[in-house]
């Protein structure tokens, strides 16, 4: 899939399928839209195309009213919301950047400007609840009359549910908020994760032995958090069980390395030989969250926080041997 910031780029194809959102999750429904789209821009002749935005426009418009309660928990990082928009074939994405002048701009001319003259659509599909310009003015009916002008298709494609559950991105992030991974993975059709670079840390885990494999989320707000039963990725060719902490570790010291940023920080149950003491750092590594243990607790001292950690590597090691 290629990857663009901004549709003003020679590498662009000068036409093709498009639909747009800010597809956090990339989750069933997001799927079957992609798989659509997919379909229609091969009868066409033209590659599909995603347009999605950074950052979420209810970000953007949380810090311009600072109201922070206002953003969204975020459910994928960049980086992951763009692997699974690869994985499910899209042929291109383009990441806008939503600022002020974005926000500000005229359902009309983001119709002539960006979609007609910038993309060059054939068909544009959207979601039911679709909306766009100054003040969400646009919406459906208005797409659709300008594409009979400007000769491109538009279709609307309804909710998609699961066991009568509507699947939204909505719906993951309340799942993960009450740490029912085993839901939220129906809702994804595949088991979260978190993926990234390994990063060094403040090296506690060495005191503690207790060495973690770090990952930064790249948002103050993750819609998970907590201790939780993981598979790690990347680093063998099988995947390994651990225990991670996602958060901001509320037992450290904030000044930290890596203080005041949302970590994973993850202990793999048995270290591979193979990889040696420093073998994680700047691998790249997936890890899915199974299972929910706790939230994060804060320790009283070192031995406290061992113990709690040997207790959580236990109860992970017993969840896991029930499921064999």
């Amino acid at each position: 899939m290629q990857i663009f910031r901004g549709f003003h780029h020679p590498q662009l194809a000068s036409a093709c399928a498009l639909t747009i959102g800010n597809f956090d999750g990339v989750h069933r429904g997001h799927q079957a839209m992609l798989a659509l789209l997919k379909n229609e821009a091969r009868h066409r002749g033209v590659p599909s195309c995603v347009m999605t935005f950074e950052p979420h426009p209810r970000d953007f418009f949380a810090k311009q009213h600072q109201q922070p309660d206002l953003a969204p928990a975020r459910i994928a990082t960049l980086r992951d919301k763009l692997n699974e928009l690869a994985a499910c074939g899209v042929d291109q994405c383009v990441v806008l950047p939503f600022d002020q002048a974005f926000a500000s701009q005229e359902p009309q001319a983001f119709i002539e400007d960006v979609l007609v003259k910038g993309l060059g659509v054939k068909y544009v599909l959207v979601g039911d609840d679709f909306r766009f310009g100054a003040k969400r003015a646009g919406d459906y009916a208005m797409l659709d009359a300008a594409g009979t002008t400007h000769a491109f298709d538009v279709a609307r494609m309804n909710s998609y549910e699961v066991k009568n559950l509507r699947v939204s991105s909505s719906a993951v992030r309340e799942a993960m908020g009450r740490g029912a991974m085993q839901e939220v993975a129906q809702l994804l059709g595949r088991p979260y994760a978190i993926s990234g670079h390994v990063v060094h840390g403040r090296k506690l885990g060495r005191e503690l032995d207790c060495r973690t494999l770090n990952l930064r989320f790249s948002h103050w707000k993750p819609a998970a958090s907590g201790i939780f039963v993981v598979q790690v990725h990347g680093l063998s060719n099988q995947p390994l069980a651990g225990v991670a902490n996602l958060g901001i570790r509320p037992s450290l010291d904030p000044s930290d390395v890596n203080g005041g940023r949302v970590l994973l920080e993850t202990h793999c149950l048995d270290w591979p030989a193979s990889l040696g003491a420093e073998g994680g750092y700047g691998k790249i590594i997936r890890v899915e969250l199974l299972h929910k243990l706790h939230d994060e607790l804060k320790y009283d001292g070192l031995d406290a926080l061992m113990q709690g950690i040997h207790k959580d590597c236990a109860d992970a090691r017993a969840w896991l041997a029930a499921r064999i």
